[in-house]
């Protein structure tokens, strides 16, 4: 059976892509939905994957003969690799089919778990989380690109909306459910869980996913040299910000409402729970208005933000102020990759997938900064120093996107 060959349904100019490489058959412009919800379960395996140790350092811990300390680097080690795969995958695999990539990581991911459930120490597992870096770094850095090219234009934020959804999800039910599987299957039936999703993930892509065949209008495989453009230098400066403010409060969250908000451990999951579905919700209302308001949308969201950890610094003590905040945090967060997706898509439509890499990279090491700094800060001065930095971050996103609005624009 020969594999249908799915190329780019509109350039953003209207006209056919100039140099796309397709073989005899035509371009189907049709949106292939089924494989951008494979893509989106993968991404939700993905995330799952990668926090799942939050809720099991101890049992990790005890039973490798290592500190707490050092079983957290097995979440920091997959960030390291995530950022080193996503600035040098696009020129790696310049010459291949993206399907046959993007297939690739999700088998690396499946790699990586059966890996880390079996590590018989400590340096095996850190060589499956370092697995599962690459997966991460690789995967999402070739995500919004190959939405590109499996829907119409006017459907992109559509189909990222959909990405973004099965992140927040994960993101909400790994550490509880990483706990609750811990507590039944011990950790390593807790990361072994996953291994079949991701299976299913791959399958479901392989029947899925058209033939991707490399697009030669990529015009460079140097992801530093994109930054020589002032909007795409100003765009990834506020995406920096964003996402340092967004982890330097949420990677905090569980002290504060501990101590500060003092609710118990079922109303901090339902609270958490209520975040995620906020998010998902989010994702789905901006992906209907980012086609005509992209900009405003871009210097809104961190604003909101900004102002949500202002509040609830003052009114971080009422349980419910502080859970309609943090349901407007959800509403607001998640749905911003959406929208940076989007502007990822229309501002380098030639250079989609280096651009990927360039946005992954640039969060994963926002990420990183924003915990790392906001930890300094919440032992140094106290959890209001920290939710107050990530303010100012915010803040400070929503006047770059204003800038690269302009810039834009010029």
């Amino acid at each position: 059976m020969t594999q249908q060959v799915l190329t780019r349904p509109e350039f953003l100019d209207g006209e056919a892509e100039p140099n796309a490489v397709a073989p005899a058959a035509s371009a189907v412009p049709v949106a292939a939905w089924g494989a951008v919800i494979s893509m989106a379960l993968c991404v939700a395996v993905l995330i799952a994957s990668e926090f799942m140790p939050v809720s099991l350092l101890s049992p990790i811990a005890t039973e490798l003969g290592v500190t707490e300390g050092r079983a957290g680097q097995a979440i920091s080690i997959s960030g390291i690799f995530a950022v080193l795969t996503s600035l040098f995958v696009a020129g790696l695999t310049r010459h291949l089919d993206r399907r046959l990539v993007l297939a690739s990581f999700s088998l690396i991911l499946v790699v990586s778990g059966t890996i880390v459930t079996f590590a018989p120490n400590y340096l095996v597992l850190m060589i499956g989380r370092a697995l599962l870096g690459v997966a991460i770094g690789g995967f999402w850095s070739m995500s919004t690109s190959i939405v590109m090219r499996l829907v119409p234009e006017d459907s992109v934020p559509k189909g990222l909306a959909m990405l973004n959804a099965g992140n927040a999800i994960a993101a909400t039910i790994s550490a509880p459910l990483g706990s609750l599987l811990g507590s039944y299957i011990g950790w390593r039936g807790a990361f072994f869980a996953v291994v079949p999703l991701a299976l299913v993930a791959l399958v479901w892509q392989w029947i899925s996913l058209p033939s991707l065949p490399p697009q030669r209008n990529e015009r460079s495989s140097n992801v530093f040299r994109l930054l020589a453009r002032p909007p795409v230098a100003i765009g990834m400066a506020s995406i920096m910000l964003l996402f340092m403010g967004q982890f330097a409060l949420f990677t905090y969250l569980r002290p504060f409402l501990e101590t500060v908000t003092a609710v118990s451990i079922s109303t901090l999951s339902l609270l958490l729970l209520l975040m995620g579905l906020a998010g998902v919700v989010g994702t789905y209302l901006v992906s209907h208005v980012l086609q005509k308001r992209l900009f405003p949308i871009l210097v809104t969201i961190p604003l909101f933000m900004a102002l949500i950890a202002l509040g609830l610094i003052a009114v971080g003590s009422s349980a419910t102020s502080t859970a309609a905040l943090l349901i407007g945090w959800g509403l607001f967060g998640t749905a911003a990759p959406v929208g940076w997706g989007t502007w990822l898509s229309r501002t380098m439509p030639a250079d989609a997938e280096v651009g990927g890499g360039l946005q992954v990279a640039t969060i994963q090491l926002a990420i990183t900064l924003g915990a790392s700094t906001g930890g300094v800060l919440f032992d140094a001065a106290g959890w209001w120093s920290t939710f107050l930095f990530a303010a100012v971050l915010l803040a400070g996103s929503s006047l770059l996107a204003v800038a690269a609005w302009r810039s834009t624009h010029l």
